[in-house]
């Protein structure tokens, strides 16, 4: 298995640099209603692409879109014209599959996102697809077994290079029930980060320390 590895899901400037410049995170991740969070619309990609890579962001997702095969695959490529931290979204529709599969038959780096079932992660594997996004808390709300059913994805794509990456996770208990299912690479919201970082108890202890009179000079 793959070392773990946290993203984070946000395109609030402010709340993704403290991550990105502390190196807490390999990287950031987007999608359409994640830029329209933030005020942000697609035509700030190539500026929030630039500044992340500045902060030391090692990959940077953002979403194609299009009505039709040829425009969502146009605007992939556009994406990942970006630079070499570029990652591209496609949905994992029909249409999308299509050009996920063909984009990572040359070799470019390609999430195929909202990925639902097993038999889907089996596809986007068979494929080459170097990511496959599962929500987790999406699917917990419609009713399916989320933890087990993202586990059976993880499952389904054996020895291959391609690997789930757990969204929509709203606790650091989301994070360490995936990652003890075996599934390595996780996206959240900066809160949600900042709360699996931290805990009282350690602030606790790390003040007992600092009372210390060994620590006087």
């Amino acid at each position: 298995m793959p070392a773990p590895r946290l993203y984070v899901d946000s395109a609030d400037v402010d709340a993704v640099s403290p991550l990105l410049s502390g190196s807490l995170v390999h990287g950031v991740t987007t999608n359409p209603t994640i830029l329209e969070r933030a005020g942000r619309t697609v035509a700030d990609i190539p500026e929030l692409y630039a500044r992340w890579a500045g902060e030391g962001a090692r990959e940077i997702f953002f979403q194609a879109w299009g009505d039709d095969e040829a425009a969502l695959e146009r605007r992939a490529r556009e994406i990942l014209a970006l630079g070499e931290l570029a990652v591209v979204k496609v949905p994992a529709t029909r249409v999308g599959f299509g050009v996920a599969a063909r984009l990572a038959r040359e070799g470019a780096p390609v999430l195929l996102t909202a990925v639902f079932t097993p038999a889907q992660a089996l596809a986007a594997a068979s494929c080459g697809i170097r990511y496959i996004a599962a929500y987790l808390g999406r699917m917990r709300d419609a009713g399916f077994d989320a933890v087990g059913d993202i586990a059976r994805m993880q499952a389904a794509c054996g020895d291959s290079a391609t690997e789930v990456l757990a969204a929509s996770l709203r606790t650091p208990d989301d994070i360490v029930a995936l990652a003890e299912a075996g599934v390595p690479t996780f996206t959240a919201a900066p809160d949600v980060l900042w709360a699996a970082i931290a805990h009282p108890a350690t602030d606790d202890a790390a003040a007992v320390f600092e009372a210390s009179p060994s620590l006087a000079s």
